[in-house]
């Protein structure tokens, strides 16, 4: 698994997924980051692991979020990492 940047890891047809990649992408025309999406259903090593909690969260390595995102929580990770 890549441990750089933001890593969202989610599958298609998700509701959940889709609203946290909405304000993800939200965010970012507000401050400066990139991030990636990994669909399990392409990993199995990423399926086995977060079938039953995506959409899933890493911030340069480290489960941030996992259903839902904090904005102010994700903005105080990614600055802490260097992110920003």
């Amino acid at each position: 698994m890549d441990t750089a940047g933001v890593v969202v890891y989610s599958k298609p047809d998700c509701h959940l997924c889709e609203e946290l990649k909405a304000e993800l992408q939200k965010l970012q025309k507000r401050y400066s980051f990139e991030w990636r999406e990994v669909n399990i259903l392409e990993d199995p090593e990423a399926f086995e692991k977060f079938k039953e909690e995506i959409p899933v969260v890493f911030i340069n390595g480290k489960k941030a979020f996992k259903f839902r995102l904090d904005q102010k929580q994700f903005l105080r990770r990614l600055e802490r990492s260097g992110g920003r």
